[in-house]
């Protein structure tokens, strides 16, 4: 070919490809204005979210021991508008927060915890698994309440629902940071990481699309780990309805809460609406109180199976600051998934910083009003870091386990002779499910789906929880004390064989 020809052919296509080129940067300053415009509407929701009230039952004073909220004829909570002034505008955390100058706040020390070895992966499976018919599952069970549907063991994961309970506390150094900084006098950095807390607890779902072992009644779960500072006990209090309740100690703080979990299986679909109130209290006395948001599983039939959550959280204090984090509901073409954004206010309703983030991956904050409502090309140049996700395991399996959620079923050396025999380690469907035995597994899990059917007229003849007690028929359930003395003590002679075989005396008692 002619030189000239090559260079005229060139210099066509550099004259097309500009003009598209300016085609596209009009497209694309339309798509960000439009971006904005949905911030917007976004931050007034958010604003108006927290205009809401909520009631906690034992919360300490001021205004942060009542809230309201207004709800609509479908259910879902409205949002009144509010001024523009108000508005803050969030921005994408990926986007603007992935420099490695990114501030943060001072790394209290954590060190000084005994190394404990814990194993990285689950036993290789014994034997191949069986897919199963989900169809033939799902016709007979739409609509009902999935705690009475007897799925087969192919569903679950290999961690009952009280050992799920203890994955809320695999960043509990984040409360040992609030300790730190409350104990110092700055209020709103205590303020900021139980916020953060609150939020990391989600992080462990991301992936995770099996259901974990509804416990018997009566079965229990203890944690006790040194390196972290923390001592965890569980217990599955009520059957009908199923309520699980938890106690943690930490340094310089306790943990406890109850939940009951209404969830409903509609098809393509499972939505899980946690009941129940947690409670956070420093040894200084500051307590801070929340409920969780709405979870939902979809794509249960045809598509990809992702997990979200929704809502909005108000975590309120007894004494200066509280908070509120709005959940964002993931839509179809939602191009930034799991957004968190919210504040922290203190008693005269002034904002004293603003959160943003992702649930599933990090948590930043700004002091103040926070982020500008203007359009700037550096928003996030004084953000700090409040919480980042910790990396996946390299032995990924299909339960997709996080590093700390292979941990929690393991049985060390000499903890099986001191454990109690209602403890889910024990729980024999649940070890052979994670041995990979799922012929086995499926039998146990029958067997013990019977004896559990006995656990509501246990529960009606006057049945009471070994560890845990109820003062008001509206109340947490609280630990009464007395497990880890009888823990050490060896004495587990109140403590019946739950997962033993069903014999005539306990058939004739239920």
């Amino acid at each position: 070919m002619n030189e000239n020809l090559v260079k005229e052919c060139e210099q066509i296509m550099l004259s097309e490809f500009s003009e598209m080129h300016g085609q596209v940067q009009l497209l694309h300053e339309e798509r960000t204005n439009l971006i904005d415009a949905l911030r917007q509407l976004e931050a007034a929701n958010l604003e108006a979210g927290a205009s809401g009230k909520h009631e906690f039952p034992s919360l300490g004073r001021g205004k942060y021991s009542e809230c309201s909220t207004t709800a609509s004829s479908d259910g879902k909570q409205e949002f009144e508008d509010v001024s523009e002034e108000d508005e803050p505008s969030f921005h994408d955390t990926k986007e603007y927060f992935n420099e490695p100058n990114v501030g943060s706040v001072t790394n209290l020390s954590t060190s000084g915890y005994p190394n404990i070895k814990r194993r990285t992966k689950l036993p290789d499976p014994a034997e191949k698994e069986k897919g199963v018919s989900l169809w033939s599952m799902i016709k007979d069970n739409v609509g009902k309440d999935l705690t009475r549907v007897c799925l087969p063991v192919y569903f679950n994961e290999p961690i009952s629902s009280l050992q799920k309970c203890f994955e809320d506390l695999e960043y509990s150094y984040l409360l040992d940071r609030a300790y730190e900084y409350g104990k110092s006098g700055n209020g709103l950095l205590r303020a900021l990481y139980v916020a953060a807390f609150a939020v990391s607890g989600y992080a462990s779902t991301e992936g995770r699309h099996c259901k974990p072992f509804n416990p018997l009644l009566g079965e229990t779960y203890e944690a006790d780990f040194p390196e972290k500072g923390i001592r965890f006990f569980s217990e599955k209090v009520s059957h009908h309805p199923t309520v699980i309740a938890c106690h943690c100690e930490g340094k310089g703080w306790k943990f406890w809460g109850d939940t009951n979990l209404r969830s409903k299986f509609w098809g393509r679909s499972i939505q899980v609406e946690p009941v129940g109130v947690l409670t956070l209290e420093f040894d200084d006395g500051e307590v801070f109180q929340w409920s969780k948001v709405t979870s939902t599983i979809y794509n249960i039939i045809l598509g990809k199976l992702y997990c979200d959550h929704h809502g909005v959280m108000q975590i309120r204090g007894n004494r200066q600051y509280s908070c509120t984090l709005k959940f964002k509901e993931q839509s179809i073409l939602e191009r930034n998934p799991h957004q968190v954004n919210g504040f922290v206010e203190d008693v005269a309703g002034k904002k004293a910083a603003t959160i943003f983030g992702k649930w599933d991956d990090s948590l930043y904050y700004v002091s103040g009003d926070g982020i500008s409502k203007t359009k700037v090309s550096d928003p996030a140049s004084n953000a700090s870091l409040l919480w980042k996700r910790t990396k996946p395991p390299p032995n990924v399996t299909r339960y997709n386990l996080t590093s700390f959620a292979i941990t929690l079923n393991e049985l060390t050396p000499g903890l099986q002779e001191i454990l109690p025999p209602t403890d889910s380690r024990l729980r024999p469907d649940q070890r052979h499910l994670e041995n990979g035995e799922y012929e086995k597994a499926n039998l146990e899990k029958q067997r013990l789906e019977r004896r559990q059917r006995m656990s509501r007229q246990l529960q009606e003849s006057g049945w009471r929880p070994r560890w845990f007690e109820r003062e008001g028929e509206s109340e947490t359930f609280k630990y009464t004390g007395g497990y880890w003395e009888a823990r050490g003590h060896g004495n587990w002679d109140d403590c019946p064989d739950i997962f033993g075989e069903i014999t005539e005396e306990l058939a004739d008692s239920a």
